[in-house]
């Protein structure tokens, strides 16, 4: 390991898939209006291009499409557009309510399956953990073609320069997920697998750090969206700042997002009727 930082293995929190998502859409001019007026927005588009990712990930077996299928199914089947996500070379990524958690899942695949070093030489591989193998972001990706810790930073799917890795390992460091206490640096589930996998995509597509910071949050508002909706009532009520002029790199941290920081936050500000999340699996 290059780091002794401590850091700790999360519990799963079961919630549910309802996904809304705040107004974060436009990376290159973004402001989201009152806390209130911040949500129901159907869909934001991504800086990024996904290309033939999917195809790629299926034939490498990071993907094995009729566990995939089987697990879809259950739930109406693939959509045209999942379908595409699968097969076919497509253009920017978008983010809908409807499909928010298989975008979740295909960035998962991403984050597991694409070789870095933060995988290798970062938190993962602390022996204090026993391997990288005993992670809900590793045991529990169940529909890989094989062994998952077989395709564990094992597909150059993304080539980063050392400029590009550089930033993505600085930026994972201060991105973290209320689901537990660690930030994307140490990715031990499938959120900060995930946001990985989108970190790497971003900085290979020469994204900006401002813009890797303001497109986070608004993935992160997608899977955890009252937790966002919470903190903006917390800066509007206790420091009178309105969520228009919040600094993602500022909420994306561990005094906001990290599941310690939000608890603190919720302790200080009425919560609303339902909770709605995204839980940590397929």
């Amino acid at each position: 390991m290059n780091e002794s930082k401590n850091y700790l293995i999360p519990t799963a929190v079961a919630l549910s898939a309802i996904i809304v998502v705040y107004a974060w859409f436009n990376p290159a001019e973004t402001k989201i209006s009152e806390p209130d007026r911040a949500i129901q927005v159907s869909s934001i588009e991504l800086p990024i291009v996904w290309g033939n990712l999917g195809a790629r990930m299926i034939n490498a077996g990071v993907i094995d499409r009729a566990k995939l299928e089987a697990i879809y199914a259950q739930r109406g089947g693939l959509t045209s557009e999942k379908k595409q996500l699968l097969e076919e070379e497509t253009g920017k990524l978008k983010i809908t309510q409807e499909n928010a958690g298989f975008i979740l899942n295909l960035l998962w695949a991403l984050g597991l399956g694409n070789k870095n070093e933060i995988l290798e030489k970062g938190p993962m591989m602390d022996s204090r953990y026993g391997g990288a193998g005993g992670f809900a972001s590793t045991g529990g990706w169940t529909i890989a073609k094989g062994n998952t810790i077989n395709h564990y930073s094992r597909h150059e799917f993304i080539k980063l320069t050392p400029e590009q890795q550089k930033l993505v390992e600085e930026v994972s460091k201060n991105i973290y997920r209320p689901c537990c206490d660690n930030p994307t640096y140490f990715p031990d589930c499938n959120h900060g697998m995930a946001m990985l996998g989108l970190l790497e995509l971003m900085a290979s597509q020469g994204v900006s750090e401002s813009d890797m910071y303001k497109t986070a949050l608004a993935v992160n508002s997608y899977w955890f969206p009252d937790t966002y909706l919470i903190i903006a009532k917390y800066l509007k009520e206790k420091k009178n700042i309105n969520w228009e002029d919040a600094d993602p790199k500022e909420i994306l941290g561990s005094n906001y997002s990290s599941a310690s920081g939000y608890q603190n936050i919720l302790s200080q500000v009425v919560l609303p009727v339902n909770n709605q999340g995204q839980g940590c699996v397929i």
